[in-house]
């Protein structure tokens, strides 16, 4: 069995005074609460979604993914 990629995320910024879609994306990668840890299977559509609220949630262990398109890099 191939072992699948995850990403561990920490919400910590409150998406209140920001844009609705934002918000709705925060939700949709699973954060229900402020402070929060949720661990996110690595796929181009998850990196997609955390790039687009990159000011809310931060990547923990971000040396391993330092060259992806998170961080803008080729």
């Amino acid at each position: 069995m191939s072992e699948t990629k995850t990403l561990k995320l920490h919400y910590h910024k409150s998406a209140i005074g920001y844009p609705q879609d934002q918000r709705n994306t925060v939700r949709s990668l699973g954060f229900t609460r402020l402070n929060q840890r949720r661990e996110v299977p690595d796929t181009p559509s998850v990196r997609g979604m955390v790039y687009k609220v990159r000011h809310l949630v931060s990547v923990e262990g971000e040396g391993e993914i330092l060259g992806s398109t998170i961080h803008g890099s080729a």
